[in-house]
């Protein structure tokens, strides 16, 4: 699942998701959606740090914070420099920094999953 509030990014991060790394995905535009799946739990989510309504250190901090749902590995990207920092602080399993190659971003969900 990748969770991003800029379809355009969504839009891409899911064709090169797919057809390259050849991964089924899953797209939001916010956190909310992220927090209320059950049961079906995806095998990794992808959080942008900045989204409107819950962004994305929320998002990471409620599911590592949830018995169901931490063991789920979460790989946050963000613009922002200190990204690094945040996604330790909210106990992420990775990150990525934006802008970012494509071949990092898959191998990072290659490990994790």
């Amino acid at each position: 699942m990748v969770a991003d509030d800029d379809p355009g990014i969504l839009d891409v991060m899911k064709i090169m998701l797919e057809d390259v790394g050849g991964y089924e995905v899953e797209t939001t535009t916010d956190g909310e959606s992220v927090l209320e799946i059950q049961h079906d739990y995806p095998d990794l989510i992808l959080l942008d740090l900045w989204m409107s309504g819950i962004n994305g250190s929320e998002v990471c901090k409620t599911l590592k914070n949830n018995e169901e749902t931490k063991a789920i590995p979460v790989i946050i990207f963000s613009a922002n420099r200190d990204v690094g920092i945040i996604s330790k602080s909210v106990a992420a399993d990775d990150y990525i920094a934006k802008p970012f190659q494509m071949s990092d971003l898959l191998a990072k969900v290659a490990r994790l999953i």
